[in-house]
């Protein structure tokens, strides 16, 4: 018997096919490749029972490249799965906890935008607002990769695809238009819920 349970891909919620800027050909084709990285996160997981542990090296072995490729299986779909679950709202500016947090920690929510925004564009695959907990604050943070950069003790509170394959079908390479339409569909009740179930302190 396996020792990990398999998992299957979350469904999406059906506001993530009305999205405004955002659309349906695109979301389905995402949540497509979200699907993948669940599959292959089962597959490896079922290769690692029986890998020969005796033969791990640093340099080549079965072993590591099962245990380097399950990183980036995992971070696909913790990474996919906050990115649709804080879609699908009515952008705007936000209100709450998280409006505190950001005037607190950027100066203003304006700042805390224009701050991701440049983050995103010079990211290659994803750009994070997240509490760091050894800091004491929000951060905005790059992730080139869906297993790179990962910032330990930080909770993520916004997060941001910006591989080509998030924005290609509407935007072409026209970044920053896909970024705006981002921020139109953020839903700023699950960022708030995020921060009020993590304890965050205001």
């Amino acid at each position: 018997m396996a020792s990990y349970e398999e998992i299957t891909a979350r469904e999406l919620k059906p506001a993530l096919f009305e999205l405004d800027g955002i659309s349906r050909a695109a979301v389905e084709a995402h949540y497509k490749l979200y699907q993948g990285y669940v599959s292959k996160r089962n597959e490896i997981l079922e290769k690692l029972e029986s890998v020969d542990l005796s033969s791990a090296n640093q340099v080549y072995s079965e072993l590591r490249g099962l245990k380097v490729e399950l990183t980036f299986a995992v971070g696909g779909i913790k990474n996919h799965e906050l990115y649709f679950e804080h879609l699908g709202g009515d952008g705007g500016e936000p209100d709450g906890a998280v409006a505190q947090l950001l005037r607190r920690d950027f100066g203003s929510v304006a700042e805390w935008r224009n701050d991701l925004k440049a983050t995103a564009m010079a990211a290659r695959g994803w750009a994070w607002t997240a509490y760091d907990w050894d800091e004491g604050r929000l951060c905005n943070y790059i992730g080139d990769a869906q297993n790179t950069f990962p910032v330990w003790n930080a909770t993520p509170l916004v997060a941001l695809d910006v591989y080509e394959h998030a924005y290609f079908l509407d935007y072409q390479t026209d970044r920053a238009a896909y970024v705006e339409a981002f921020f139109a569909n953020l839903d700023w009740s699950v960022v708030n819920d995020w921060v009020a179930r993590t304890g965050i302190p205001r």
